[in-house]
């Protein structure tokens, strides 16, 4: 069965701050992603992709587990070209495409690549437009340049539409389930948006939570401090763990050959729930294996 890649946690790190870069592999998240946009500000932009290209090198020669992605800025600002120039080159885990809007958007970055550019896309989905129609920015294919992941961007879209943003999100729930679906349709991942106030662990705890129970693959996240909770919420518990391995192989047993439907524990399980027993596995094999 293929193997699964944990994205619990997605941490924003400033592509302009040297201390923070330099700490970003030890600080337990599953992902880091080294920021050129919003969190640089325009004077600071060149030298911020110079160290984003520097820590790529650095995590490589390391050998660190984590998955590194930069972001670029977006499409129609100064710096996208000498931006992709150099993420291609660096070839980090993945290329992070802020405010895509439409599958034209990506037509355009993967024309601006060079034509020996290899490397995965990920897509902010952060515009009314994009929530609109998330399905045709997630099935948008290409062999060399493939999109492997969508990721929310909230606090663009509240300032876009004007929703603002509550505990629980209600105003919000609709977009983040549609881009989940179209996420899936396409066969490909996506995380959640960031919770701004870093203070508040409740409130953080609550809001991931609901993204697990959404089916989010994970979290962004803006705070060294947020990366435990994220990593504890996104996984799967010892419970879940051991109910998993009661299921994912009801159906190899000699008894239950040819059958649809079997009882464990006093449920009935389909062998879609063995499927999904089996994926959970196998996602709590690769965090153990992250230690």
């Amino acid at each position: 069965m293929p193997s699964i890649r944990p994205r619990r946690s997605a941490l924003y790190v400033p592509g302009s701050s040297p201390r923070a870069l330099a700490k970003a592999p030890s600080l337990g998240a599953d992902v880091v992603i080294l920021d050129l946009e919003d969190a640089v500000a325009p004077a600071e932009k060149d030298a911020a992709r110079a160290r984003a290209v520097e820590t790529v090198a650095a995590f490589r020669q390391a050998g660190s587990p984590v998955e590194i992605v930069v972001r670029a800025n977006g499409l129609g600002t100064p710096w996208i070209e000498a931006d992709l120039a150099a993420i291609a080159a660096a070839r980090p885990d993945a290329l992070l495409l802020p405010k895509i809007s439409r599958a034209e958007d990506l037509a355009r970055v993967r024309a601006l690549l060079a034509p020996d550019a290899a490397l995965p896309l990920w897509a902010m989905i952060e515009t009314p437009l994009a929530v609109l129609d998330p399905l045709s920015i997630a099935t948008a294919r290409d062999e060399r340049l493939p999109l492997e992941m969508l990721v929310l961007g909230l606090n663009d879209l509240a300032r876009e539409t004007g929703t603002r943003q509550v505990p629980g999100r209600a105003p919000m729930l609709p977009w983040l389930m549609t881009a989940l679906a179209a996420a899936r349709a396409a066969g490909i991942g996506i995380l959640d948006g960031v919770f701004n106030d870093i203070a508040d662990e409740a409130g953080f705890a609550a809001e991931c939570r609901q993204g697990r129970d959404c089916g989010f693959d994970g979290k962004t996240v803006i705070h060294p401090r947020q990366v435990d909770g994220a990593n504890a919420a996104f996984a799967p518990s010892a419970e879940e763990i051991a109910r998993a391995t009661r299921i994912a192989g009801v159906f190899d047993l000699a008894e239950n050959a040819g059958k649809g439907v079997v009882m464990v524990d006093g449920r009935m399980v389909e062998r879609l729930h063995a499927d999904m027993a089996q994926r959970l596995l196998r996602l709590a094999e690769a965090i153990a294996a992250r230690g």
